[in-house]
């Protein structure tokens, strides 16, 4: 089951994928991937929540492509 945690005073968004051991991370703009051993993907954290999801929604009504850095 997938578990969702913000954390208003920080505006991080935690994505819980699975309860499987972390072994390691990735940056990519404002997101964290953990991957197990085998590249399977644990935990996504999102940072400067607010502003991802907000521009998230808005290039769906737009139908546009945004892309973080």
């Amino acid at each position: 089951m997938i578990k969702f945690k913000y954390s208003k005073d920080v505006d991080i968004l935690v994505v819980e994928l699975s309860k499987k051991k972390i072994d390691y991370a990735e940056e990519s703009g404002p997101i964290i991937i953990h991957f197990t051993k085998k590249g399977e993907p644990v935990i996504l954290e999102i940072q400067d929540a607010r502003n991802f999801l907000l521009s998230s929604l808005s290039s769906l009504v737009k139908e546009k492509e945004v892309t973080f850095r």
